[in-house]
């Protein structure tokens, strides 16, 4: 393990079980290695179902692996964040670890402005500070003034995803996982994205990306990992 990676994953496998159809199982990969270095972007390929979003899912801590370790740095520290407490794993989140999707889990009757802002009150910044910096944010996102004070349950795809990403790129996180970030948005908006990513890269953020979107995935991306490589046998 590299003492300066930002992820470590070793000898990482998955397998899914469908206990409601006989116990069979679902193979998705196995034996996986992959470190990702401070503004590294890396860009996972492979064939659809071959287990990117799994990959992603395990790195966060959604998914339990079925055998290996996925070490974050974290607090000067490497933490295998498939063992963690869970309450250690809320913190990794909180502080390191990011994850922006296409969805936003939408909080009722909370307004955007406050949905933006609540991930740095979380971590001590002033509510001036973090207003200052939400308003920042959603102006270059083009998200219009209008919709801050509303809850975003009711806005469009695109509109939700600009929140989305307002709400993960606030918080300036050491480590960002992204999972198909500019699927809604339109080639002005996902060109704002991509901005926005490569100046987290050049303040030293690592990421591990999806993108289906060849021109986002061309400017962002500073290597491939073909996932397909540790496909398991079925």
């Amino acid at each position: 393990m590299h003492n300066e990676a930002a992820i470590c994953v070793k000898d990482l496998s998955k397998m899914f079980i469908l206990h409601n159809q006989g116990a069979t199982q679902i193979p998705v990969f196995e034996s996986l290695k992959l470190e990702i270095m401070p503004g590294e972007c890396v860009v996972l390929a492979g064939d659809s179902g071959v287990g990117k979003s799994t990959l992603m899912r395990t790195i966060y801590g959604n998914y339990l692996p079925t055998g290996g370790e996925v070490y974050v740095r974290h607090g000067g520290q490497f933490l295998d964040i498939t063992k963690a407490a869970p309450h250690d794993v809320l913190e990794i989140r909180r502080r390191t670890l990011g994850y922006v999707s296409q969805f936003l889990r939408v909080i009722p009757r909370i307004s955007t402005l406050d949905l933006v802002i609540e991930p740095l009150l979380e971590n001590g910044v002033s509510y001036e500070e973090a207003k200052e910096r939400a308003v920042t944010l959603l102006n270059s996102l083009r998200l219009p003034e209008a919709l801050w004070e509303l809850p975003p349950a009711t806005f469009s795809g695109g509109e939700q995803q600009r929140v989305n990403i307002a709400r993960s790129f606030i918080r300036e996180y050491p480590i960002l996982l992204l999972d198909e970030p500019t699927a809604s948005l339109d080639a002005a908006n996902r060109a704002i994205v991509v901005e926005l990513i490569q100046a987290a890269l050049a303040k030293g953020a690592a990421m591990v990306g999806i993108f289906h979107d060849a021109d986002v995935r061309e400017a962002v991306s500073t290597r491939l990992f073909n996932v397909s490589e540790f496909k398991a046998a079925a």
